[in-house]
């Protein structure tokens, strides 16, 4: 167990302390915030069932259910050279099923040389790069491709574009990750070319100081339109949680086999609108 300091003063006075007898808890396993920009990449790529090369970030929670979207997590950096490895392994059973995915501030920090390796050997990796204009995990830091230094102040800015096009990656596409249908579909495209190619996913931490007071749209669900079935959830989204329903209010429903509806707090929803995105019942809907 954990060598706490009552352990240690235990071992060395001999004298124990009192604690509170433990209590169950509800089990609440850790999850991206709501509204976060890297969910929409981590359900696509999860409906996509491809191989996942992970990094180090706020995004290696994209392991966890119900996304279950990477695979490997071995180091700041790794991600690509996995999947270059990983591609140059396999040979074409590889093409179109292996997937690098790292944030903004890990790219600039030890990703380049790994996408000028793919490049230079010949690969045809796919990269996918979180740009959410922080370095969000460790605690909003600035990095080269926020324009800002250390200390806040006014700097050159990266081009993560420019500077994947200058390494020699040709095919560099920009994403809005909230939009889940094109960034599946960009994702699809990308995946079925045979050269290596660069997707740049880009939008805001949802915890950004900006973001938090910039007026965004609030979304329910419409409790009579809701079927239950639970596409909403796969979303892994903290704001929609499940309400469990009895059997005499499915059959009046007219759906005997329903068992809940899903339920949208006004007060964590940021807006971001992909749960109205998955929801193919139009049973979620902006508030007016």
């Amino acid at each position: 167990g954990e060598l706490d300091q009552y352990k240690i003063k235990k071992a060395i006075t001999g004298k124990e302390k009192k604690l509170f007898e433990s209590i169950e808890l509800p089990p609440r396993p850790p999850a991206m915030c709501p509204g976060c920009p890297h969910r929409g990449i981590f359900y696509s790529l999860s409906r996509l069932k491809v191989f996942v090369s992970g990094d180090i970030g706020c995004y290696t929670l994209g392991a966890l259910k119900p996304l279950s979207a990477m695979d490997t997590c071995v180091c700041m950096g790794a991600s690509i050279g996995n999947a270059h490895g990983i591609e140059k392994a396999l040979g074409k059973e590889a093409q179109g099923r292996v997937v690098a995915v790292i944030g903004d501030s890990t790219f600039l920090h030890s990703g380049i040389t790994g996408i000028i390796n793919v490049v230079y050997n010949r690969g045809t990796s796919t990269v996918i790069i979180l740009d959410n204009r922080t370095t969000a995990m460790t605690g909003h830091q600035e990095n080269p491709a926020t324009g800002k230094t250390a200390m806040g102040e006014d700097t050159v800015e990266i081009d993560l574009e420019r500077l994947c096009k200058a390494i020699g990656i040709e095919r560099v596409r920009v994403v809005n990750p909230h939009r889940i249908d094109e960034t599946e579909r960009i994702i699809k495209e990308e995946l079925s070319v045979e050269a290596p190619s660069v997707i740049i996913s880009k939008a805001p931490c949802a915890l950004l100081p900006e973001e938090r007071r910039r007026k965004k749209p609030l979304y329910f669900v419409d409790s009579e339109a809701c079927t239950g079935c639970r596409s909403c959830l796969r979303l892994a989204c903290p704001a929609i949680s499940w309400k469990g329903i009895s059997e005499e209010e499915a059959k009046r429903r007219g759906r005997p086999k329903q068992r809940g509806i899903s339920v949208i707090s006004e007060v964590l929803c940021t807006g971001c609108g992909e749960c109205e995105i998955v929801c193919k019942f139009d049973a979620i809907k902006e508030v007016k």
